[in-house]
């Protein structure tokens, strides 16, 4: 089986040949990345985005936080610079990009739908327009899906295989919302999104990081093929047990625990225990490991451990 098989054998519970790769260097990486350029969720370290948003470097990681929210006061949501999905300038280059990648998974870089709102509202606001202005969220949340909906359109006829954005819903131990606020204001546009993807021929994968397991049913209801999480143990193994083969999950090692604290003997036996609690022999499982090592504490012993171990798997561990 090609990379690009393998990946997609996976994630249809098809029985891959092996564990997909995603990791850095020599270790292999059975995925290639597709965005629009500029893409409109871009997120500097320092800077200002397309948005007006100002982002501030938080320390030695590479993300960076906003500082300056454009979009104080509703009053200000139509002079918002919104950026155009449609300028050909974003899609100059891409053509053609499905034979470079080989034969490799191609997947596509869309638009958030929480996280974009907070960086132009700021969370406090976000969180009180639930209550004092529900009608406007709404309509920006609206804004970011028509984005996505283009956004879609141009990758699947670019032959993209799936397509991915990063929201982080939760925090340590529970929803920044309550689950009932998500289902009303941002599940049907997820809905939206992942029934456009689907439509497309795209699979459909969500970045989130937290205590989001209250509203995975709700995800996997609406269309989500593919749950990227560089915690569990927040959650519980166990407890995500209860999803094997109804969702791929895509991991690390917990990034904040073993990952940073682990010896390297505690790294490979978790590897063992997530290909065997969150993957099925028939596939469900994808590891990976975290792209900013140091800005996350680990050690380059760390991520050894973990690729190595991860490459020595078969799919059921």
């Amino acid at each position: 089986m090609t990379p690009r098989e393998i990946v997609k054998a996976t994630l249809e519970f098809r029985g891959p040949e092996r564990l997909a790769r995603s990791f850095p260097g020599a270790y292999g990486d059975d995925f290639a990345g597709c965005s629009m350029n500029p893409n409109p969720d871009g997120r500097p370290g320092t800077g200002v985005d397309e948005w007006g948003a100002v982002w501030e470097n938080i320390g030695v990681c590479r993300l960076g936080e906003v500082k300056e929210f454009p979009l104080k006061e509703w009053s200000d949501l139509d002079r918002l610079r919104l950026p155009d999905v449609r300028e050909p300038r974003r899609w100059a280059g891409l053509d053609g990009i499905r034979e470079r990648a080989g034969d490799r998974y191609l997947l596509c870089s869309g638009i958030s739908l929480y996280e974009r709102v907070h960086f132009l509202r700021g969370l406090h606001n976000t969180w009180m327009d639930i209550y004092t202005d529900p009608e406007r969220l709404r309509r920006l949340i609206g804004i970011l899906v028509e984005m996505n909906l283009y956004a879609i359109e141009r990758y699947g006829r670019l032959g993209g295989d799936g397509f991915i954005f990063c929201d982080d819903w939760g925090l340590q131990d529970r929803l920044m919302v309550s689950p009932a606020t998500w289902r009303e204001f941002w599940k049907p546009a997820y809905a939206r999104v992942y029934r456009a993807a689907h439509e497309a021929g795209l699979q459909t994968f969500l970045h989130t990081c937290g205590y989001t397991i209250d509203i995975l049913p709700d995800f996997i209801e609406a269309g989500l093929d593919v749950i990227q999480l560089d915690q569990q143990q927040n959650m519980g193994l166990d407890r995500l047990a209860a999803f094997a083969g109804k969702i791929t999950f895509w991991c690390p090692v917990d990034i904040q625990t073993v990952m940073c604290h682990g010896t390297e003997a505690q790294i490979r036996a978790y590897c063992r225990a997530l290909v065997r609690t969150l993957g099925t022999p028939a596939g469900g499982f994808l590891p990976k490991w975290y792209g900013d090592p140091v800005g996350a504490g680990h050690t380059q012993a760390a991520v050894d451990a973990m690729c190595r171990e991860f490459l020595s798997l078969g799919v059921a561990g």
